[in-house]
């Protein structure tokens, strides 16, 4: 990762191609439009945890479609092709959509984000006929059920199949989080007791106590003004953030995986929000040089905010 800048004010290594040298291979074929190498790498992934991750990750990857849409055609029975294309569909379809609440998302930005989503329900709708247990396949329906609006029932009904093979699918859980949560048609209870539910069944040392701090995040996100500004100070918000990091990515039992850098990042933003400048330290230490924004993007000028909190709270050691 190169040499540490912990306490300075380089703004923090985001591309996660960059920061795990591990992953790397998976951009370079995609860059080269090499099926044969794209399909060796993951069939190295032991868990589909990581092919989920792996999958939403080439799915970043600039005119990938080009490749994997030519892979679904030379291999139309394998669910890998299929489901890394509507992955890559999935993130041209938010990308078209933008950030923005679904009110304010204009009515032709909205129309291509269907489209794209469309497209990708159908290849998922096929590989999960085919191969029921596929997990990375289920994954990514997750995403298309809340795009496609098609509810909580059938979010959950995705989601349950899924746990049939898999009971603690990080990347699936923040999903179903996702579409729980107000915005997308469900409540704050359902929502917090849901990530309260996977932290606490989880096994030690695994990612799902971030969950809570995930769900803190967008309830923080809701709020407005004196209301926003305490939301993450409480003690009993705190309290809740600090048991879920001590039973995840600060228990013994955790081992560094490509889902670290996320974990971390989002437990530093909500101790960082809530001016708990000393428990966001461990996290930023553990960061080093890198940051996922998968929830520092909520703040404007993330990175800037990132190196201000980073030197705030490495100061507390």
């Amino acid at each position: 990762m190169g040499e540490s800048t912990v306490g300075g004010t380089r703004p923090p290594v985001t591309d996660l191609f960059d920061a795990v040298p591990g992953l790397a291979p998976l951009r370079s074929a995609a860059w080269d439009g090499d099926w044969e190498t794209t399909q060796a790498f993951f069939a190295k992934i032991p868990s589909t945890v990581d092919v989920s991750f792996a999958a939403a990750l080439l799915a970043g990857v600039e005119r990938t479609e080009w490749f994997l849409e030519k892979a679904v055609k030379a291999q139309p029975t394998d669910p890998l092709p299929r489901t890394l294309l509507a992955e890559r569909y999935i993130h041209l379809g938010w990308r078209a959509r933008g950030h923005a609440r679904a009110e304010d998302v204009p009515w032709d930005r909205a129309e291509l984000f269907h489209d794209w989503l469309r497209k990708a329900e159908l290849l998922l709708i096929e590989v999960c006929a085919e191969h029921p247990a596929y997990v990375p396949a289920w994954t990514a329906r997750l995403a298309t059920a809340r795009g496609l609006a098609l509810g909580q029932s059938e979010a959950r009904r995705r989601y349950d199949r899924l746990v049939e093979h898999h009971p603690h699918h990080i990347h699936a859980q923040s999903h179903l989080l996702l579409q729980l949560c107000p915005k997308w048609g469900g409540s704050w209870e359902a929502a917090h007791a849901f990530a309260q539910q996977c932290a606490s069944t989880a096994p030690d040392g695994s990612h799902s106590g971030v969950l809570v701090a995930e769900a803190h995040i967008e309830h923080f996100t809701e709020l407005e003004g004196a209301q926003a500004a305490e939301y993450l100070r409480n003690e009993s918000v705190r309290d809740e953030l600090r048991r879920a990091a001590r039973s995840s990515v600060l228990h013994p039992e955790h081992r560094r995986d490509w889902y670290w850098t996320g974990s971390h990042s989002t437990f530093a933003l909500a101790f960082s929000l809530g001016g708990h400048l000393e428990d966001a330290a461990r996290h930023f230490t553990a960061l080093g040089d890198t940051a996922s924004e998968s929830f520092w993007r909520y703040l404007p000028d993330w990175k800037t905010r990132f190196t201000e909190y980073r030197t705030a709270a490495l100061a507390t050691l």
